[in-house]
Order: C-alpha cells, then structure tokens, then sequence
C-alpha cells in the first residue's frame, strides 16, 4: 500500500520563539520520525507560488497550514488551487491561527473565524470529547499545556461534524479546540493549540494528534459515484416491480 504523501505548509522561513529551524521543520520531523509517511515535503509563503505549484499539489495527499500573521498576503489564486484539491480528496489539517487563513473561510464558509485571544502564559487544558475517533488514538482523557495562547468562544464557524477536542484556559474560557470538516470529497481538520512563542509542538500528545491526523485525513481510493438517467431493468418489468 502506498504510504501518504503530506506537505507542511507555513507562512515564514527560518528560525521562530523555541522552534530554530521553524514550526514547519519540527512538525515535519514528527512526520518523518514516525516512519508512517512516504514523502514529507516543506512549503513557504515567500517561494514562487508560494511553495504551493499545481505538481506539488497534485503529488500531496494531506496539506498541513500553519499560519499567523500574514493571511491576507497569500495570493486568491493559490487559495483556489488549494480549495480545488480538497474538494479533489487532498486531506487539510491547519494548525492555530490558520482559523483566519483565507483557505480556512473558504472551505468552510466563516467570513471572519473571530474569537477570543488573549497571551498571558496560562495552562490549556485539552479534554479529548471523542475517545473512539482515529484522531483521538492513543491519547488520555485530557492533557495539560502549561503554557499556551488563550483561543475561547464565541468561535465564528459553522457547526463542525465532528466536536473532538474542547479547551479549558485558566481564566476560565473554553473553545472548541478540535473540528472536522468535510467538503467536497476532502477531509479537514482544525486543531487550535500550537502559538509560536510556546514548545507546544515538541509535547508527544500533540505530535500525536497531528500524526492520527495526517492518517484520518489521507483520501481513500476514490468509487465513482452512479448518477444520471437511471433506467429501468428488463428484469424488473418481467418481475412486476415497476
């Protein structure tokens, strides 16, 4: 069986907060140091298309963005390049302020995915809601971020079809940290956890999701749907069904 092909997507190069060769490298290291994955790739806003060309789509099997603060400056006709491959079956898994990305509102028609935010060094508590999900393998009841970005509700999203994880701050506050999607014949996955001044992508229970992500979002083998102008059998006129 062919092994998955994932390309890791992020707006910056270089070096940022605890991460010295970016958020994107240590993510694809996870990737590649689970041995579970063909070829893991890297692309970056500033390179020609934005890292993101036609062949590169074409040869990637899940899209993981991570995004924070430059939404705007990534070009319309990439995005559509982009939303044209999930509804494809190209699996997205976008990471933290990605909510914000232009992909993001796309596929999921939100015109703005506010919320509320605050960065005051406090513990994120990540209850798993749905313990039986590929997503979830592997994983405790809850986990324990000891330092994290506040993200609380209200969320401006559609109701997701699935509720995986759900966060707890300690102001207080609570958001809907873990949502899938499905459009098209693509699947996708939000996962908010992951400010870059924090290590949060070093923790094994979030090396964890994002590996039981990349999996749960790989498309499957694609059947053609039957459609058109269904004819009536001979067999049923002779049988006296029609």
């Amino acid at each position: 069986m062919r092994k998955i092909n994932i390309t890791v997507w992020d707006e910056a190069e270089g070096p940022i907060g605890p991460y010295p060769n970016g958020i994107y490298q240590a993510i694809a290291d996870t990737l590649e140091a689970s041995g579970e994955f063909g070829k893991v790739r890297t692309a970056l806003q500033p390179q020609p298309e934005h890292g993101l060309t036609q062949d590169v789509l074409d040869n990637t099997d899940v899209l993981i963005w991570w995004a924070h603060m430059h939404h705007q400056q990534v070009d319309d006709a990439i995005v559509e390049r982009v939303w044209q491959r999930v509804n494809d079956g190209m699996g997205l898994i976008l990471l933290h302020s990605a909510h914000a990305s232009k992909i993001f509102s796309r596929l999921v028609g939100t015109r703005t995915g506010n919320l509320r935010w605050r960065e005051n060094e406090e513990m994120e508590r990540v209850w798993t809601i749905e313990q039986n999900h590929p997503i979830t393998t592997g994983l405790p009841e809850y986990f324990d971020i000891p330092l994290s970005e506040m993200y609380g509700e209200h969320f401006a999203i559609p109701a997701p079809d699935e509720l995986l994880f759900i966060s707890w701050h300690e102001g207080g506050e609570v958001f809907r940290s873990g949502c899938t999607f499905k459009r098209g014949l693509g699947k996708i996955f939000y996962f908010a956890p992951g400010h870059e001044t924090y290590p949060i992508y070093y923790m094994p229970e979030v090396k964890q999701v994002i590996i039981n992500a990349a999996k749960w979002a790989a498309p499957l083998p694609f059947v053609p749907p039957v459609t058109g102008n269904t004819k009536v059998s001979p067999e049923a006129v002779r049988a006296g069904r029609v």
